[in-house]
């Protein structure tokens, strides 16, 4: 038996409103839009857990995930995170409050700053971390390892269209 969600009935609605509507992009869009809706409510509630917002925990991750020495310049930041130049100080300042990053001096640049993820910081991005990718797990436990895949597959297609466009 097939299980209805929200967007079978929004499709059902529209249906009976425009019968001859291709319905088809709307059933797909509806359910991405959905989908990142509840997964942001599900993803924050964990990362509160280890004291971080989602903003946070993103650039503690971007941070962790650019190797040793785990520093980066706010520009770097910026073109991995997509924000605008206050909503990155304000994060940074933040970060930086809590002791889980520091900014330093770049030794390539004298006029540039560099944002370092600090040891209390690589301690607590690897502890978030470890329950991110646990909520994650549990997250998409209703659908099969071969469709999670397909899935990714599917939606790489899409973000490549929609990035170069």
């Amino acid at each position: 038996m097939k299980h209805e969600d929200r967007i079978d009935e929004i499709l059902a609605q529209w249906a009976r409103e425009v019968p001859r509507a291709d319905l088809r992009d709307m059933e797909v869009i509806g359910r991405i839009q959905r989908a990142a809706q509840i997964l942001r409510t599900r993803l924050d509630e964990v990362h509160a857990r280890s004291g971080l917002s989602g903003g946070l925990f993103d650039v503690l991750a971007t941070l962790r995930r650019s190797g040793k020495p785990y520093r980066l310049s706010p520009t770097e930041l910026y073109k991995w995170l997509m924000l605008t130049s206050g909503a990155m100080t304000n994060r940074l300042d933040r970060l930086e409050s809590e002791g889980l990053v520091r900014r330093v001096a770049d030794t390539g640049d004298r006029r540039g700053m560099l944002v370092e993820l600090t040891a209390k910081g690589k301690t607590t991005i690897d502890g978030a971390l470890k329950l991110h990718l646990e909520n994650e797990k549990r997250l998409l436990a209703a659908v099969p390892a071969q469709g999670r895949r397909q899935l990714a597959d599917l939606l790489r297609d899409v973000l490549v269209n929609l990035e170069s466009a």
